[in-house]
């Protein structure tokens, strides 16, 4: 994304909401899509999958961070998307928060019902690279 630039957050709403199409939540009902700006300018989305085993199912922020590593789609995500079915912002949970803190750290935006903030202001302290590599030996 160019300095300056903003980014086009009704495009990427949109693009979360047609990924709440291809959810699988049969046993919440709870479609969840969500969509992201790359660092390299590419989006990127993702979509819940639940399972019988409720423990083991995988948000839509995991599915879209997994599916740009493994398509090679940029370097770092730089601004995400997330709806539930009713095609409303929905907040990452704890868990995605982390995760997604791997993949566009502290200044990284996030759309919201009350606006757009940074994974930092949602995950204050996070954990991350730096620690691993500075605790270990």
């Amino acid at each position: 994304m160019p300095q300056n630039a903003s980014p086009d957050w009704d495009a990427l709403r949109s693009r979360a909401r047609g990924m709440t199409e291809r959810s699988y939540a049969p046993y919440s009902g709870v479609r969840v899509g969500a969509a992201a700006l790359t660092s390299d300018g590419e989006v990127v989305t993702g979509c819940n999958v639940e399972n019988a085993s409720t423990g083991i199912g995988i948000c839509a922020e995991v599915t879209l961070a997994t599916s740009m590593v493994a398509h090679g789609s940029g370097q770092k995500l730089v601004a995400m998307a997330v709806v539930a079915g009713d095609g409303d912002p929905i907040p990452p949970c704890g868990r995605c928060r982390q995760f997604l803190y791997e993949f566009g750290g502290d200044a990284m935006l996030i759309e919201t019902a009350e606006g757009i903030v940074t994974l930092g202001e949602l995950l204050p302290g996070a954990f991350g690279p730096g620690d691993v590599a500075g605790r270990s030996g």
